[in-house]
């Protein structure tokens, strides 16, 4: 696994979610696995994969006449880094502001509520100790 994971577009984590869901897999596999969620050509889904490879998000090894392919990066590699720079862009990288904003726009269930408290008091602790 790579240290930082790239950046990767909205596409590409459609792609990624593919792969990190079973791999390795080869462009006509991710295609068809893409199928019921997008109708992208298998052109396409060849330059987005040849563009996460470019990126060190995947490694292709190569299979007789065509490529499989698998992920470099882990998916909570990738959220921990989307979130971080979620948070830099519009929260100036400040946790409190963020969380408020998603408890005061969201919806939360009870059962939402309660892991929140439970998470918060947690961490409370942590940092006081």
């Amino acid at each position: 696994m790579t240290p930082t994971p790239p950046s990767i577009s909205e596409a590409e984590w459609s792609v990624m979610e593919v792969l990190w869901d079973r791999h390795p897999r080869t462009a006509a596999e991710v295609v068809e696995a893409l199928d019921g969620d997008r109708r992208w050509s298998p052109r396409t889904v060849k330059t987005l994969l040849a563009r996460l490879v470019k990126k060190g998000a995947l490694t292709a090894e190569e299979d007789g006449p065509r490529y499989r392919y698998a992920p470099r990066v882990s998916r909570d590699e990738c959220v921990l880094a989307e979130g971080q720079s979620f948070r830099e862009r519009f929260f100036k990288g400040r946790t409190s502001p963020l969380l408020q904003h998603f408890v005061e726009q969201g919806e939360l269930s009870a059962d939402d509520i309660a892991r929140l408290r439970a998470l918060l008091d947690e961490r409370s602790k942590e940092v006081s100790e």
